[in-house]
């Protein structure tokens, strides 16, 4: 594969610029449920569900990080999101987050 490119331009398959991907929880100040997703970009994902943008978490709105992981592929990230909306995954979160 020829790596030269034009001046400004920059190889998409370099570390750097490599899309990573992020599972979250987060937990609501209103009654302490926690929510678990996926994104690319997590400080946008958090400013949207504390603006009402989802509908779901809209009404236990303000929201703050308890937890991440990245991950390299979507197909990680899902996989790891699905593990933790599962028995043992949220047994895993109450085991790491204090009460």
């Amino acid at each position: 594969m020829d790596t030269c490119l034009p001046a400004g331009r920059v190889h998409l398959t370099t570390e750097k610029y490599k899309t990573m991907y992020f599972v979250y929880v987060l937990k609501s100040h209103v009654d302490g449920r926690l929510y678990k997703g996926m994104t690319k970009n997590i400080e946008t994902r958090i400013y949207e569900h504390n603006t009402g943008k989802n509908k779901s978490t809209r009404p236990y709105k303000p929201w703050i990080l308890v937890y991440s992981k990245e991950f390299k592929t979507r197909e990680e990230a899902r996989k790891y999101e699905k593990w933790l909306k599962s028995g043992i995954g949220r047994e895993f979160l109450k085991s790491i987050l204090v009460p």
